[in-house]
């Protein structure tokens, strides 16, 4: 090994020693992995707002389980989950547009959340770490929970992945088909809002969306099917969370917003330079085509 590379390993060995980092690492990892999977439907059923409405929402549920000294983890869980489902009901039964009845969870939750930690001792503080996350102070118990979720809910997505790709291009001719596509639409906003939970811990309630959606989106530039699509979103969004911890670490920066920056970053140079459909690609293939005069 040369006096160059030695450097360059000692920069990325070093934050490894720590166990705090090892968490770190484990843990946006797996949220990481399950955010890009479920992402992925979320991008092409367009509903990334119901993942920003159901983090949101969920601060009333880690409130409740924080004034009255229970886990957060377990308070978010047990309002995520219906309110997911609600969302879709409201949505089908009230015959309202989505965006409508999210904004009703999305506010309504959130507004209850504050109201609730604003009653607890320490307020500020702890605010911070659930608006924003604290992938860095995550336990070995809390990787473990985290993982047990993600594998989960791949597993749900394996066992479901044709009625889930199916309806996610077309609703109407899944459902002659004799795909369910009512029990399609609940499953999905569940899943949704179980791997949202998954996520608070390493980006937290207010960037939660991101992890969800940019790295799906990113890939839809570098891939037209869905198993290309998915297997770039897990790449990026692994990619995005390891850069964005040694960023954090090396920078002194905070962990979660640093992730979601990486993030955006991989996608501003996927838009510009992503092959045929990047921004470049499409202002230089004009030129390639020859006009009348250069063709003369």
């Amino acid at each position: 090994m040369t006096r160059r590379q030695r450097p360059v390993l000692d920069a990325l060995t070093e934050p490894l020693e720590f166990a705090f980092m090892q968490r770190a690492f484990l843990a946006a990892g797996l949220a990481a992995v399950v955010c890009a999977v479920v992402g992925t439907f979320v991008v092409l059923r367009g509903m990334a707002f119901m993942g920003d409405a159901v983090a949101h929402s969920s601060l009333a549920g880690m409130s409740v389980a924080y004034f009255f000294g229970g886990h957060v983890f377990w308070g978010a869980l047990a309002w995520a989950v219906p309110a997911s489902m609600l969302i879709t009901f409201i949505s089908q039964r009230a015959n309202l547009r989505l965006d409508t009845s999210i904004g009703i969870i999305f506010s309504g939750g959130f507004a209850l959340g504050i109201i609730l930690m604003s009653q607890a001792g320490n307020y500020t503080a702890d605010l911070f770490g659930l608006l924003f996350g604290n992938v860095l102070g995550v336990s070995w118990n809390e990787v473990a929970l985290i993982g047990g979720i993600a594998g989960g809910v791949i597993l749900v997505v394996l066992a479901f992945y044709k009625e889930l790709l199916f309806t996610s291009y077309d609703a109407t001719m899944s459902a002659a088909s004799g795909i369910p596509v009512r029990f399609v639409q609940y499953l999905l906003p569940v899943l949704l809002g179980v791997t949202t939970v998954a996520t608070l811990k390493v980006v937290g309630i207010v960037l939660v969306l991101a992890l969800l959606v940019t790295p799906p989106a990113t890939a839809t530039l570098l891939a037209r099917r869905l198993p290309g699509i998915m297997g770039f979103s897990i790449v990026i969004s692994l990619l995005s969370t390891v850069a964005g911890l040694y960023l954090s670490y090396y920078a002194d920066l905070p962990s979660g917003p640093s992730i979601v920056m990486v993030a955006t970053g991989l996608f501003l140079l996927a838009l510009f330079f992503a092959p045929a459909k990047g921004l470049v690609w499409r202002w230089r293939k004009p030129s390639l085509i020859p006009t009348q005069e250069t063709a003369g």
